[in-house]
């Protein structure tokens, strides 16, 4: 069905000079989407508004060990552990495929310090395909930065005003859960420069073998996504939405179209589907045409109509 009378494109980097626009509000989350590539047979990706590729570091890792995944009522608890090619790779290897593609791809970044993500981001500058940069402070999976950088407000808005510092590509950052209080820290972000905000990343959380006495997972402890952190995500969109100024991304829990219009609607620009890839391959474009009915179905011209809807 024809849907192009409907205006659901969203600018992610309204300050950039070069901007962030994406034709709709339906991104994939890092680590859930591979690099895209792998999906280019199966799904019509260039209908997604963006995808966002694995957290990628500056040399490659072999994540943590085994068992990494295992399924939780609800959702999913997850030990990957940033395994990824490294970035020298996604520069040869992946970046040429994405500059051939009409959908923009973001590099999720991660590392364990801040000279780390200063190094991949400086990889990055200037290489076609890639049309923005997603800094990952809130991995809880692996022992060094990650989640720490996320949780302390000084160390994050450091990190964030060095990587402004030494790149022209758009930059958001993508904060967790697993934080005293995520809208100081999101202000923070803003005051140092970042051009957009994603959250959540997962919960921290763990599964027993009550048969072995042991923790399900290699690395005892793991994050939770999926569902069941659709709530706890949802209110902390719509807290971060109402304190800051640039655009708010959501994430977590979403399955559906209505799932994502809930995010819309409480201040987030645009989603971040994840779980649900790993589920049905189908996920991010059932969503997309799903808010496309909605939208003809109420007779709604333009997703600004929504966005923001239920703040105050």
């Amino acid at each position: 069905m024809n849907y192009d009378y409907l205006d659901c494109a969203v600018q992610l980097a309204p300050s950039h000079p070069k901007g962030l626009v994406l034709s709709n509000p339906v991104m994939t989350a890092s680590g859930t989407f591979g690099y895209g590539i792998e999906y280019i047979d199966l799904i019509d990706i260039e209908r997604l508004g963006a995808i966002i590729c694995k957290g990628t570091t500056l040399m490659p890792r072999n994540g943590n060990s085994q068992p990494r995944i295992i399924e939780t009522v609800g959702g999913l608890l997850n030990s990957i552990g940033l395994e990824n090619v490294g970035v020298d790779a996604v520069i040869k290897d992946k970046a040429p495929v994405w500059e051939k593609w009409r959908v923009p791809v973001i590099v999720n970044v991660a590392g364990e310090t801040i000279d780390e993500y200063i190094q991949v981001v400086e990889k990055l500058e200037g290489v076609n395909g890639i049309s923005g940069v997603e800094i990952n402070v809130s991995c809880p999976n692996i022992t060094a930065g990650g989640m720490l950088f996320g949780a302390d407000l000084k160390i994050v808005a450091k990190l964030t005003r060095a990587v402004k510092n030494i790149t022209s590509l758009p930059i958001m950052v993508k904060l967790g859960p697993n934080v005293t209080n995520v809208t100081d820290i999101a202000i923070a972000v803003e005051d140092a420069g970042a051009d957009a905000i994603s959250l959540i990343n997962t919960l921290k959380g763990m599964a027993i073998d009550i048969k072995k006495r042991k923790p399900c997972l290699g690395n005892i402890s793991g994050g939770l996504s999926g569902p069941a952190i659709k709530p706890v995500a949802l209110y902390m969109v719509y807290e971060v939405a109402k304190a800051v100024h640039i655009p708010v991304i959501g994430c977590g829990g979403i399955i559906s179209a209505m799932d994502a219009l809930e995010f819309l609607a409480c201040g987030a620009s645009a989603v971040q589907v994840g779980t649900a890839n790993l589920i049905d391959l189908h996920a991010t474009t059932n969503i997309v045409n799903g808010i496309n009915e909605f939208m003809r179905d109420n007779n709604i011209k333009s997703l600004h109509e929504i966005i923001g809807s239920c703040l105050p």
